[in-house]
């Protein structure tokens, strides 16, 4: 029996780019119905993701969206506000990371919502919260990399601000965004109780980096600057073989030990600056200069087995073009492939968490715009010449019909 202990909920999902769907996703993993409400110009990941047959479905917005039910509304127009409100009625939590300013006009905040539906869970996750200085304010990814100093990391160890190239904030904040909504149906189902929840990526973020880099100011007075030294050294990056890089960590005085013996540095077992912890932080330039040197006398190939046989925690430095066909990811089967409605074959990625000894089922693939408007309205209720009037408005599109109700 898969594990699914979310199903027979439904999510109004009003998010879009990368931090909401990302928390969707989540929740749909975990068997959610989940109801994808996009504009008629259609979610921007589609495009600004990268590239695909269509030029709709990149391959980000499909690995984000999978699992959901999607249906196109223009919600400028009165139709729209007529048929969303059925499906606000329908929902037991909203997720949405629209403006605040946006979901009042629509009538799609959590006060109007709750107001009118207090069982309900509605999550906001905005860029500032809706307090303080910033409140309000746009904000995208790599704005909050910078704001909350993680770029400020890399100038720290090399000299240069530099982001990291992924959504790792919109990544984060999704995930975190998806248990604080599992907590809130964890209250409602023990009580029946709606809640409220916001997640400001700002706050969050500038946690989630102060945790680890606070450190030596965590304290009054401050015992030191701020920051992990270790994750800040200029050789804590992976170290150059004969013929590429190989990455490695030894934390403990046993792993220290065997990595000096593996590397030839036996002089240095009985140096009181690298035989404990404490010392190690005390005197942690030297030792990562020691611990990052170069190793050319050997191929990737040959470190690997000698730190291996060393019960050192160690791996290649894989590219983009390596990790897919990793030896593990293929032998657990993370990507497969499979049929797309538009644009062919298209690789998916199963769940990486197992329940009872199984992983949740494989979800649908990302849907095109409107392509469950049509039956999700009906089954709210919606009488098919209803709906069909609302596609020949222009307030609703379906099964790929432009806004105009012709054919793309």
């Amino acid at each position: 029996m898969s594990f699914e202990p979310l199903k027979g909920i439904r999510i109004l999902d009003l998010t879009s780019v990368v931090v909401g769907p990302v928390c969707t996703w989540r929740l749909a993993q975990y068997g959610a119905e989940v109801i994808k409400v996009e504009s008629p110009d259609g979610d921007l990941m589609r495009g600004l993701g990268g590239l695909s047959p269509t030029g709709q479905h990149s391959g980000t917005y499909l690995h984000f969206n999978r699992g959901k039910r999607n249906i196109c509304m223009d919600l400028k127009k009165p139709g729209a506000l007529a048929a969303i409100e059925k499906l606000v009625e329908s929902a037991h939590i909203i997720v949405a990371n629209m403006r605040p300013s946006a979901l009042e006009r629509l009538g799609l905040d959590d006060a109007t919502i709750r107001a009118k539906y207090p069982e309900k869970i509605y999550c906001l996750i905005t860029g500032y919260g809706t307090d303080g200085p910033y409140a309000g304010q746009p904000t995208y990814d790599s704005v909050v990399q910078a704001a909350t100093g993680m770029t400020g990391l890399s100038l720290a160890r090399d000299g240069t601000p530099s982001y990291v190239p992924m959504l790792i904030c919109d990544h984060v904040v999704g995930e975190i965004t998806a248990g604080a909504v599992l907590a809130a149906v964890a209250q409602w189902r023990t009580s029946g109780t709606g809640c409220s929840i916001e997640v400001p990526m700002f706050e969050t973020m500038s946690a989630f980096v102060l945790q680890e880099h606070l450190a030596q100011r965590s304290f009054d007075p401050p015992i030191g600057p701020p920051g992990d030294m270790r994750l800040l050294s200029p050789h804590n990056k992976p170290v150059q073989t004969a013929d590429g890089w190989v990455s490695f960590t030894v934390n403990t005085d046993s792993q220290v030990r065997a990595f000096l013996k593996a590397v030839g540095r036996d002089e240095l077992l009985d140096d009181s600056r690298f035989s404990s912890v404490s010392s190690r932080a005390k005197y942690v330039k030297e030792w990562f200069a020691i611990r990052g040197a170069p190793l050319t006398q050997r191929t990737t190939a040959e470190w690997l087995e000698i730190l291996c046989a060393a019960d050192i925690a160690a791996k290649p430095c894989h590219t983009l073009e390596s990790l897919p066909d990793d030896p593990h990811l293929k032998a657990v089967g993370l990507i497969s492939f499979e049929h797309h409605p538009t644009e062919g074959t298209a690789a998916a990625l199963r769940s990486t968490i197992r329940f009872n000894d199984s992983y949740p089922p494989l979800r649908t693939p990302a849907q095109p715009r409107g392509w469950e408007t049509r039956e999700v309205l009906q089954e709210l209720g919606m009488a098919a010449a209803t709906v069909q009037q609302l596609i020949d408005d222009g307030a609703v599109l379906a099964e790929g019909a432009s806004a105009s109700g012709k054919a793309d």
